[in-house]
């Protein structure tokens, strides 16, 4: 008998582990499931169907649906991060930083993720968080390239342009979900400009800076 509790515990233990694969696969799952239906399709029973696992086994997972809504958040974050630092090993971080922003599957999961935390703090202050981090990477990664660019801080710092970049690819993506267009491309046309100038697209031949996304 105390043999086999304590095999039943193993298993609980193993099964529950945060390194799960099954773990895993329901919070990929899960992301899809809210980037191709939105937020609301998101249950147990939903994500279960998803994964092609039961209900009770995302349950044992994630006791509530914020928790499983957390994980996702969590996991984004760092695949964003774990994104940006590869692209940043390149040439081209103010690319990166530009690409990133205005990616349409990222912008789509920020609306649905928005929407969710207006009535669930805890994802609001993940996302807040998340957000911060990711920012701070970015500011880092241009910082410690700035002079290279030949602009003086005093005139246009690193983290005022970072932040126009962001938000001129974020809302011109959110936008377009809506159908409103005007202005996104003068807007992107001087964003591109001065791309070209500072920091020029690479030769035919060599790969572009890709884009951390969401997916």
């Amino acid at each position: 008998m105390a043999a086999t509790a304590k095999a039943s515990t193993s298993v609980r233990k193993r099964v529950g582990s945060p390194t799960s694969k099954t773990r895993a696969l329901i919070v990929e799952s899960t992301e899809q499931l809210m980037l191709e239906e939105g937020y609301a399709s998101v249950t147990y029973r939903s994500v279960a169907a998803r994964a092609d696992v039961t209900a009770g086994l995302v349950q044992y997972y994630f006791p509530t649906l914020d928790d499983l809504f957390l994980a996702v958040v969590r996991k984004l974050t760092d695949r964003i991060l774990e994104g940006l630092d590869r692209a940043f090993q390149t040439e081209q971080p103010l690319r990166t930083v530009w690409n990133y922003a205005s990616n349409q599957a990222g912008a789509a999961l920020l609306v649905e993720f928005m929407a969710l935390a207006n009535h669930r703090k805890k994802i609001w202050d993940e996302l807040g968080e998340g957000g911060e981090r990711v920012r701070r990477a970015q500011l880092q990664a241009l910082s410690e390239r700035w002079e290279q660019y030949g602009i003086a801080e005093e005139d246009l710092p690193p983290a005022a342009l970072l932040f126009m970049f962001t938000a001129i690819g974020r809302m011109a993506r959110l936008e377009e979900a809506f159908g409103t267009h005007t202005g996104h491309d003068e807007a992107i046309a001087i964003v591109e400009r001065f791309l070209d100038a500072v920091e020029p697209a690479p030769k035919r031949g060599r790969r572009p800076t890709a884009a951390p996304t969401a997916q």
